[in-house]
């Protein structure tokens, strides 16, 4: 191995002296090790990041610019992107290199197009404690359960979380999809569509939840959250040519979106001042965001592809989705996995 440059090197250092100060985590010899190799094998020149208009820490953070800059690699933030299912079709359109997303974007991307997927799974997401997304009405309305849904217009957007949390809800009293009245719209849109009188209720998430809630324009209930159905967390998706070309590239990301998830959840005051630039909110309301959201990374066990599996079943025996799909064709090989997922990643 080609020994590292003194520029190298001196940014090694400074990347350890700055964790240790800002007492994120125990840098471990592994981890150094990875922050001198991880000039090694990549091809990319610039690596595009995307991000959804609910905000992104990674990027609010400004952790991996420098990161890669030292690198030679230039970061270009690709967004904001509406829900989970845009920054999907930008990735396989090749746009993107890197997103993250719910769990149910990628299974409605996969089933709509035949043979291996573009994109591939690179990590998991911890899931929230499932009160940061919830299946709304007025508080006026007359619909007071989920059971009173059956036939009334519900606006949300299509192909994302929003979909399984409703679904799942539906099941949970013995009604589908079909048994109500979709209102396809962007999240923005369908909560618009909800505060305007235009849809019965609303699926939507933060911040546009914590928003709405902030206000008392509109008061309103929640029928239903996300507890116990908000169970995967999500993940980060790599467009496959970028992540099987440049796994120290996608290495050096996962490590510094691991230590911007645990700074986050550590100080959920300093990162809400970071977001709200961002999102132009008040601080108050992003802080609320932050509180109830889950930002740490983890690995993708044979038990979280899975469940993933189970959730694309879940799909195809409600005809959500057109063809039965299999999880396995977005994942990669083991030895791949081990080069791309970071030691600080559990």
């Amino acid at each position: 191995m080609n020994k590292p440059s003194q520029p190298q090197r001196r940014t090694v250092l400074k990347r350890i002296v700055q964790y240790s100060v800002l007492g994120l985590f125990t840098l471990s010899s592994s981890l150094v090790g990875s922050l001198v190799q991880s000039t090694q094998a990549q091809t990319a020149k610039v690596i595009n990041l995307a991000y959804q208009s609910s905000g992104d820490i990674v990027k609010a953070s400004k952790l991996v610019e420098p990161r890669f800059k030292a690198l030679g690699i230039t970061v270009n933030w690709v967004g904001p992107f509406a829900a989970g299912p845009q920054l999907i079709d930008a990735l396989n359109a090749g746009k993107v290199d890197i997103g993250s997303v719910g769990e149910t974007p990628p299974i409605f991307s996969q089933a709509a197009t035949t043979g291996a997927p573009q994109f591939v799974y690179i990590s998991g997401r911890t899931p929230t404690d499932g009160t940061n997304q919830g299946i709304v009405v007025k508080a006026n309305s007359p619909i007071k359960t989920v059971a009173d849904l059956k036939g009334k217009k519900i606006a949300f957007q299509v192909g994302s979380n929003a979909q399984y949390l409703l679904a799942k809800a539906l099941q949970e009293v013995g009604l589908k999809i079909s048994d109500i009245q979709i209102v396809a719209l962007t999240p923005t849109q369908a909560r618009d569509a909800f505060l305007q009188g235009n849809a019965d209720a609303w699926v939507g998430g933060d911040p546009l939840l914590a928003i709405v809630q902030s206000t008392n324009t509109t008061p309103i209930r929640i029928l239903r959250n996300a507890a116990r159905i908000n169970t995967l967390g999500g993940f980060y998706l790599g467009r496959r040519s970028f992540v099987t070309q440049n796994p120290a590239l996608v290495q050096v990301f996962l490590e510094e979106a691991e230590i911007a998830g645990e700074f986050a959840e550590k100080n959920p005051t300093i990162i809400a001042n970071e977001l709200a630039p961002d999102l132009k909110l008040d601080v108050s309301i992003v802080e609320k965001v932050v509180r109830r959201s889950a930002y740490r990374l983890r690995r993708l066990t044979p038990a979280i592809i899975a469940q993933q599996q189970s959730v694309a079943d879940f799909y195809f025996a409600q005809k959500a989705i057109p063809r039965q799909v299999d999880i396995q064709q977005a994942i990669l090989p083991n030895l791949q996995y081990q080069a791309i997922t970071p030691d600080n990643i559990k």
